[in-house]
């Protein structure tokens, strides 16, 4: 934890308060203090009392400890190019204590939190694809990473990227903000996917999100995956092919769907093929047109289809538990917590925290029951 000069936790302070997109007035009205006083301690002029911090902590809906904590590099060097006023202060400040949280867990002994799996994607050193062909291929090579077949759907993809060293969060933020961001940590990485999407668009954001994860970029927020055109952002619409390719791999796609198609009706064999790779019906589409496997009225059928009640029971469709609905965590980061609760490394208070209240007191290991004599150990 570092130690700070009045300036500089100042600064600290407003930089916080304005991703919180709250103004000096109404932080001062929600702790209590005049407006003046608040620009004085941001300003570093007027020195701020402990209670006055975790008041001003609470306030903004971070940790005290999070104004001494050195950020990730990465959100260092996202935060100095976008200035004060983050593209998007809210899953910004999230991923920010998510990588935080990581951190700390790992700096504990969270060994088991499985970072090391970033080696895997170092040995392979993958490339910005150049065009829609190298996308397919990263796609190809990803799934080696995440021990896949070509062929196979990705049943569990936040288990699948995690091996690969990127945890995944989930947390629901509203229809009007990004969709996903990822940041790189010193070793591996944590996204954050808005679970108010449906569970395809989620997928498909986390896919999207690997992508950026394999080819090394630092600090990504991502908004509305595959709305965008091949001209409006580049490398965006790469890793958007990247993201389908992953999903609905093209051998697979090529075996499946005339199949689908011989013996169903088209609606039908869109629903079977979707359930089965766990897309939603648009980014099925955009597949099939991209594959050459359907014309333009065929992918505008497919993309209008809607599954019914009817439809999993009459086609037997298996219909898993969604993947980051609501507020999720890592399993590897919540079974690291765990053991250092049971080791009495971290708190029951700590790590209800650090768990995102998916967990309750109940759930966590109860305190060993100490003998009468081991109060010896601790004198001298």
């Amino acid at each position: 934890m570092a130690e700070l000069d009045s300036q500089a936790l100042g600064d600290r302070i407003r930089a916080a308060r304005r991703r919180a997109d709250l103004s000096q007035d109404d932080l001062g009205r929600a702790i209590g203090l005049e407006r003046t006083i608040v620009n004085r301690i941001e300003s570093g002029i007027r020195r701020v009392t402990a209670l006055e911090l975790s008041d001003i902590a609470a306030a903004i809906g971070v940790r005290m400890s999070t104004f001494f904590e050195e950020p990730p590099p990465a959100l260092v060097v996202h935060r100095s190019s976008q200035g004060l006023d983050t593209a998007d202060s809210q899953i910004d400040a999230m991923l920010a204590g998510f990588a935080a949280d990581v951190e700390f867990v790992a700096s504990l002994g969270g060994t088991d939190l499985g970072l090391d799996g970033d080696g895997a994607v170092r040995a392979i050193d993958p490339r910005v694809p150049a065009n829609g062909a190298e996308a397919e291929e990263l796609a190809r090579v990803a799934r080696d990473v995440m021990n896949l077949s070509g062929k196979e759907p990705v049943r569990r993809l936040v288990e699948s990227v995690s091996a690969a060293g990127l945890l995944v969060f989930s947390r629901d933020i509203g229809k009007d903000t990004a969709d996903a961001g990822t940041i790189l940590l010193r070793a591996g990485g944590v996204s954050l996917v808005n679970s108010h999407m449906k569970v395809g668009r989620r997928r498909l954001a986390l896919a999207h999100e690997f992508g950026h994860y394999l080819i090394g970029d630092a600090y990504t927020v991502d908004w509305r995956v595959a709305e965008h055109g091949d001209n409006a952002v580049p490398l965006e619409s790469r890793l958007d092919r990247f993201a389908r390719a992953l999903l609905l791999p093209e051998d697979a796609v090529r075996a499946r769907w005339p199949e689908a198609v011989a013996r169903l009706e088209e609606r039908e064999a869109a629903i079977l093929v979707a359930s089965e790779f766990r897309v939603d019906m648009a980014t099925l589409a955009t597949r099939l047109r991209e594959l050459d496997l359907a014309d333009a009225e065929t992918a505008a059928a497919v993309r209008r289809c809607r599954t019914t009640q009817a439809d999993i029971v009459e086609l037997n469709l298996h219909v898993p538990l969604e993947e980051m609905r609501g507020t999720t965590v890592p399993r590897s980061f919540a079974r690291a917590i765990l053991r250092l609760v049971r080791e009495e490394r971290l708190s029951h208070e700590r790590a209800l925290d650090l768990l995102q209240g998916t967990f309750d007191e109940a759930d966590l290991p109860a305190p060993r029951e100490r003998r009468a004599d081991e109060i010896w150990k601790f004198v001298s």
